[in-house]
């Protein structure tokens, strides 16, 4: 009598696996994105007359942006969830932002500069902590679906949570430069993270992990 020895359930992994190979190419252009915006973030503070509040706000809207975009195209993949919360709250971070300097240089009572750096390190300080978690949960997530590199996304999401404690200890100060670096580590480390595990997916053949079915 023919019969499965295997469940659906346990078939699962090399969905996934299936999944993250496919869609590898997502993961890199992502990370390219993500690094290149980190970089933006450390160089453009350190250029005068530069507003920087809004800078950092464009880049948390378009990184958060793309990432949306890729998280839906690949939401076969592991961790959908927790990259879709990491999305989201990148475009709304740089929505913030964005909003307030605008109704700062229009004269609105709720803007505020960025020298008044009192709100944005609130807002930093919560976004870092937010994606460091949403970072590790997605690293756990592709861990437990046997996906490569996955310690990469646990190591970005262990320095969100550093960077939220540096801010909260104001260790290197307050200054334009400094919280353009710190946003641009985390972009980095981000994007780094995830171009390793897209050229890992790359490289691993599809559905490596399934389990076959045999019959009884």
């Amino acid at each position: 009598m023919a019969g499965n020895r295997h469940s659906d359930s346990d078939r699962v992994p090399g969905t996934f696996a299936k999944s993250i190979h496919d869609h590898w190419i997502l993961f890199v252009v992502e990370g390219v994105v993500l690094i290149l915006l980190g970089l933006l973030a450390i160089v453009v503070p350190s250029i005068p007359s530069v507003s920087v509040t809004v800078v950092l706000g464009w880049l948390f809207l378009v990184s958060g942006a793309v990432g949306l975009a890729t998280t839906y195209w690949a939401r076969q993949a592991p961790g959908f969830w927790w990259s879709l919360v990491s999305a989201l709250l990148a475009i709304s971070v740089g929505i913030v932002l964005i909003a307030n300097i605008s109704q700062h240089l229009y004269g609105g009572l709720m803007g505020w500069p960025f020298e008044e750096v009192g709100p944005l390190r609130l807002i930093l300080v919560l976004f870092f902590l937010v994606e460091g978690g949403a970072s590790i949960m997605f690293a756990f997530e592709h861990r437990r679906q046997f996906s490569g590199r996955w310690a990469w996304m646990l190591a970005s999401g262990v320095v969100d949570i550093v960077l939220a404690s540096i801010i909260i200890f104001g260790l290197p100060g307050t200054s334009a430069w400094t919280m353009g670096l710190l946003v641009g580590i985390n972009m980095i480390l981000g994007g780094v993270a995830m171009v390793a595990m897209g050229l890992h997916a790359r490289t691993d053949r599809a559905g490596s992990n399934a389990i076959p079915l045999r019959d009884a």
